[in-house]
């Protein structure tokens, strides 16, 4: 039996995570945060019984405590960072899978690995603003860092076993979002409802609209980095509109080995749960006799700068790229509000990269010092 913890179960990677656990015996749920929507919360609540449960605010906590009181049998509800720290180290979990979107999962991340908790990594920010702590962090406490997302999922199983050789690179594959071949001057048109629309991922919105920007294969490119211990010039990524190869790996020998899959979420979360075993999986399967094609294309980082940015964030290093992400993560929640335009979002980011003094070796408090400079900055030029 395995037992695990989830920050962020009502998000996307959450709601499929609590599916995976559905539909294994041998996998157990002890614990689970979520934001405020209480609702679903509580149907997990009375489905999978937890030991344990965060929501962000007192008042959301108060709220579920009422909600469960019939509950038995009972389970825990905290509230805030506190909250989400013990869901991260509680003593009965095996694995930490960080479904949680923002820099919000950086601290319950380290928090969890000092434990000794092995981490199914969803959260992007974790690594994109504090790889330089996580790993290094992760390998003195003999802990696994066990990617979610498919592209990484698709390199990590590409290098089982291949651990004694060389990477030429890594071919970090993208769809292309739902703008694939637009130019700069269509997507001044391109509205919220548009954004939303992916042409092959069922996603949450954030990440959604990270696609269509190509914001979110930039911060896949800074995670690469870290998890691979690549230099950035050895990442390349290549647009592959069907979404069937999930991404490759070329060896010094010139051999490519690539994963390939059908567009679902819960083939790299299980693989992460179940390391180094495979175990059966439900769902549709790639059917080759009808598969027609599978095109390849370069990405046009002259149109979707949210690649440009990723790549010069790695390359200076440092705080940087918790600027890009962080300006990327408020800018994007203008838009959802409908505050600002589409394309204000590469504007929001490359004006707080060209302002910005770089730190060279961040702390977890200069990080996090780092990301409310860049929410005063953009609050101070962009009035809603």
């Amino acid at each position: 039996m395995k037992n695990v913890a989830i920050l962020g179960s009502t998000g996307s990677i959450g709601t499929q995570t609590l599916d995976v656990i559905r539909h294994n015996d041998d996998l157990n749920l002890v614990a689970i945060s979520a934001g405020s929507n209480i609702a679903l919360l509580e149907e997990q609540i009375r489905e999978f019984h937890p030991q344990l449960v965060a929501v962000w605010s007192e008042g959301k906590a108060h709220e579920l405590r009422d909600a469960i009181s019939d509950v038995t049998p009972t389970c825990k509800v905290v509230s805030g960072m506190d909250g989400l720290l013990q869901v991260a180290t509680i003593e009965s979990s095996d694995i930490l899978v960080t479904a949680i979107v923002g820099m919000i999962g950086i601290q319950p991340t380290i928090a969890a690995i000092k434990a000794g908790k092995d981490i199914g990594l969803a959260n992007k920010e974790t690594l994109v603003t504090a790889g330089h702590i996580i790993m290094p962090l992760a390998k003195e406490n003999n802990v696994s860092i066990l990617p979610v997302d498919s592209e990484h999922s698709a390199i990590f199983q590409c290098l089982n076993g291949e651990c004694d050789n060389k990477i030429s690179k890594i071919l970090l594959t993208a769809s292309g979002g739902p703008f694939r071949g637009m130019s700069r001057k269509d997507l001044e048109l391109v509205t919220l409802e548009m954004a939303l629309k992916h042409p092959n991922w069922a996603m949450g919105k954030k990440i959604t609209i990270d696609s269509a920007t190509m914001v979110n294969k930039g911060l896949e490119v800074i995670e690469a980095k870290w998890l691979f211990d690549v230099n950035a010039s050895d990442i390349e990524v290549v647009v592959q509109p069907q979404s069937i190869i999930h991404s490759m790996v070329e060896f010094e020998d010139g051999a490519v080995m690539a994963q390939l899959g059908t567009p679902d979420m819960r083939l790299p979360i299980q693989f992460a749960l179940y390391y180094p075993k495979r175990v059966s999986l439900d769902g549709k399967r790639l059917d080759f006799s009808t598969l027609r094609e599978i095109t390849f294309q370069k990405p046009d980082m002259d149109t979707f700068l949210g690649l440009k940015y990723a790549y010069q964030a790695l390359e200076i290093g440092g705080s940087m790229p918790t600027v890009m992400n962080a300006a990327n993560e408020l800018a994007v929640a203008k838009f959802l509000n409908k505050k600002v335009r589409f394309l204000e979002i590469y504007d929001m980011i490359g004006f707080c990269m060209e302002q910005h003094k770089v730190i060279e070796n961040p702390t977890v408090e200069e990080i996090l010092e780092t990301e409310q400079w860049v929410y005063e900055t953009i609050e101070s030029r962009w009035i809603s």
